[in-house]
């Protein structure tokens, strides 16, 4: 079957790969309906996720049908339309029971490398390195679902594919920041990056209950997107003092809360951007912590940071003084979309919650590398590349 994938940094292919198969009586195989570029997926192809060999598929937020289940799964039938969970949780072990299923214990089959990098193995994620599992990607006609129980969920009737897709790991990793940030009614919350994840986070931020939800990024078109959308505030920091701006609409306290949805490529006008750029060319540091630095000045004392965008290290002049002693509390997540994803689709299904502005291409797999490339540069407008496998 015909797959993107992975060829080297900056080089994105498409190429035959074999169908995967049922090797577990879990597992399920998903005909693949909408796959999403996401912007983590930047990361991998800019060489900045270790452990990728070329030929892997990319790829992890998707939807589509049932082709085939294992024998001993409950939940599916051939022919259910499904969206399935990036983040690959067993259901069985202490932090799947717990709730907290991108740390699975059994969903990673190789985490020798986060161990060595973060001191423990996390769980596995679809299409993104070894590291995290060596699993196949979603950017092909069918993929292999593991414990499908858990992880694909049956999407309403009268939910469109195009706004399930983004349940899948958009939406869900939105919820997980602002739930775990624990935004209350009342809260002022502020969001770096009007990407999907960003968007998404200041939907749940509004939903749970927020006064003022305000989002930060630099191009107009996702801007306007937050604006009509979501219904959040807007800053572009290349036009205003963002950490002065948030203090102004605040009564110079700062937000309650302040979610960073940007990660290690982060953006930014002032010098401080050369320097954590030089520094992560050089691997001095894995990651420019731009974005994570404004957040932590910016938020309240007392105040709640979170932290969705992805990071892979270690970085450089993190004002820890800041956190101490403003009291902050200071956190960060994969996914638990396990435990979102219900939720998500029943507000997607009353309209509450809507996604499908972010797919403003949508392309055949054939198109793989432009729709990467489109992705990567922001051309004309593209907030997120789609591929649809089936033509």
């Amino acid at each position: 079957m015909k797959a993107v994938t992975w060829r080297g940094v900056n080089e994105i292919g498409v190429e035959d790969v074999p169908e995967p198969t049922i090797l577990n009586s879990h597992d399920i195989i998903v005909e693949v309906g909408l796959s999403a570029t996401c912007g983590s997926d930047l990361h991998l192809m800019g060489g900045y996720i270790p452990a990728m060999r070329a030929g892997d598929v990319l790829g992890h937020e998707f939807m589509g049908r049932v082709a085939e289940v294992g024998p001993a799964v409950t939940k599916h039938r051939v022919g259910d339309r499904v969206v399935v969970v990036s983040f690959v949780g067993c259901g069985k072990c202490w932090y799947c029971r717990e709730g907290l299923w991108s740390l699975c214990d059994n969903g990673n089959p190789n985490p020798g490398l986060t161990e060595a990098l973060w001191g423990q193995g996390i769980g596995g994620c679809y299409g993104y390195s070894h590291a995290l599992g060596g699993w196949a990607g979603s950017h092909a006609r069918y993929i292999r679902v593991p414990y499908a129980d858990n992880g694909a969920f049956t999407i309403p009737e009268g939910v469109s594919d195009e706004r399930a897709l983004f349940a899948s790991d958009a939406a869900p990793t939105g919820w997980t920041g602002a739930h775990q940030a624990e935004v209350r009614p009342g809260d002022v919350v502020a969001v770096w990056g009007a990407g999907g994840v960003g968007q998404m986070a200041a939907r749940a931020a509004m939903v749970m209950g927020a006064e003022r939800v305000v989002v930060i990024d630099r191009f107009d078109n996702r801007l306007q997107q937050v604006r009509t959308h979501i219904g959040a505030e807007t800053l572009d920091y290349e036009e205003v003092n963002v950490p002065a701006e948030l203090r102004e609409l605040t009564g110079g306290r700062g937000p309650d809360v302040c979610i960073e949805a940007v990660g290690m490529e982060a953006h930014h006008p002032g010098p401080q951007y050369l320097y954590d750029q030089v520094k992560q060319q050089m691997r001095l540091q894995t990651d420019r912590p731009t974005a994570v630095r404004e957040a932590i000045y910016a938020c309240r004392k007392g105040g709640r940071v979170f932290t969705l965008g992805v990071f892979a290290g270690v970085v450089d002049r993190f004002p820890l003084g800041a956190v101490m002693n403003k009291a902050l509390t200071l956190r960060g997540a994969q996914q638990h979309g396990h435990r979102y994803i219900p939720e998500i689709l029943d507000l997607m299904s009353r309209d509450e919650v809507r996604t499908e502005h972010l797919a403003t291409h949508v392309m055949a797999l054939d198109d793989g590398p432009e729709g990467y490339r489109m992705f990567k540069e922001k051309e004309d407008g593209c907030v997120r590349a789609v591929f649809r496998p089936g033509g």
